[in-house]
């Protein structure tokens, strides 16, 4: 199973700034009031939704691939049916492609989304998404993984609440490397000069190389921010670091050709059953704890019955059928005591998978980053784009 289009990557600064300036510099008219974004809630009488989401990323029977084995759990218990597509791609693309309606205060024709969290920040700045009631979602407040419960760009998860999420850390081949990759500064050592890659997107790249300075990365600046980059910078022009990727590091640790990597933890669980000699390291100084997350947009027709869908992803239960397919980290914590007394020894093997439900040691060196915001943006793409190359 590949899911590895979800953390697509921003790839140049030309994209970018029509973002920026939608957010809020130069686009005024494109922020939507509070009062703005509701629309009549059709329902009690009209017992659908429409779900937008990125391919492979729910669980799939394994005869029919067309069933979907928790949404369709989900329509019989509740007779709501949901019209479920793989239409999201990448960020910006999505972005892109509703933008106009949300703009220009029109419905989207959807009524949950899933996207990255840098990408919902934007959405909650520019209030094109509305707060969820969570008198409708017990679920939510119950189980929701603490570590997540309060981003900064949504503190109290009131218009977001993760679908997955992951880490961002480094990938190694140990038995290639024939030594241990504990800290960030570790990618820097001279036998790995040629075969290291850091990921090429602004949004993906910057948190763990803050960290690997002893950054507190939920409160970062743009001073941080610099210093990693005038170190990248040395490193590129001494050809320490090989290239910057997208998920094409993972061709790269399969070939050989890199021994170390930035890399995403769903990514490398599903390596691991091939080469089982790569490994992925949070590492001492910490790493990034990632979602993408789901959001009602505004004007969408079918609110409560969207929050209703959530809140059903949020049963221990379903939680733990997901996560057996998907294998990111499970938001939803007491899920791992529902897989460890499965009866099949693969899955309840997952129960004890740090990637997928990281123990007490790994959460507490996990953070969520500060998002850019729409001021920032311009200055820091145009730098790290520099340094990137793109």
């Amino acid at each position: 199973m590949a899911v590895h289009s979800r953390r697509t990557l921003l790839k140049g600064l030309g994209g970018t700034a029509a973002l920026v300036g939608l957010a809020g510099c130069g686009v005024p008219s494109a922020r939507i009031g509070p009062g703005e974004r509701a629309a009549p809630d059709r329902s009690a009488r009209e017992r659908a939704l429409t779900f937008a989401n990125w391919p492979l990323y729910i669980d799939t029977d394994d005869e029919n691939a067309s069933r979907r084995p928790t949404l369709d759990a989900f329509g019989e218990r509740t007779g709501i049916s949901v019209t479920y597509t793989e239409e999201i791609n990448d960020n910006d693309e999505f972005f892109g492609k509703i933008s106009p309606s949300l703009m220009n205060h029109q419905e989207t024709g959807r009524d949950l989304v899933v996207i990255s969290d840098w990408m919902c920040a934007r959405f909650v700045r520019l209030g094109w998404v509305q707060e969820m009631d969570r008198s409708r979602q017990p679920n939510v407040t119950k189980y929701l993984d603490p570590l997540l419960r309060s981003p900064h760009f949504d503190r109290g998860r009131r218009f977001t609440v993760p679908w997955q999420s992951g880490i961002t850390g480094i990938a190694y081949n140990r038995k290639q490397l024939g030594r241990e990759i504990r800290q960030v500064s570790d990618l820097w050592a001279d036998d790995l000069k040629g075969r290291v890659t850091l990921l090429s997107g602004l949004d993906e790249a910057f948190a763990l190389l803050m960290q690997g300075d002893g950054v507190d990365i939920t409160r970062w600046t743009g001073d941080d921010f610099h210093r990693v980059c005038d170190r990248v910078e040395k490193y590129v022009r001494n050809r320490h670091i090989r290239r910057f990727t997208g998920n094409d590091y993972i061709k790269d640790l399969e070939s050989g050709d890199v021994l170390a990597c930035q890399a995403y933890s769903g990514d490398v669980i599903q390596l691991q059953a091939d080469k089982p000699e790569i490994e992925f390291v949070v590492p001492e100084e910490g790493a990034e704890l990632w979602s993408e997350s789901l959001m009602v947009p505004n004007l969408a027709r079918h609110k409560a019955n969207a929050e209703k869908l959530i809140d059903h992803y949020y049963d221990p239960e379903v939680a733990a059928e997901l996560a057996a397919w998907v294998n990111y980290v499970c938001p939803v914590p007491a899920a791992r005591d529902v897989l460890a007394s499965a009866k099949d020894k693969e899955t309840a093997a997952l129960a004890e998978d740090p990637l997928i439900f990281p123990d007490d040691a790994m959460r507490a060196r996990l953070a969520i980053a500060r998002d850019i915001t729409s001021k920032e943006r311009p200055e820091l793409a145009k730098r790290w784009n520099g340094v990137a190359g793109l």
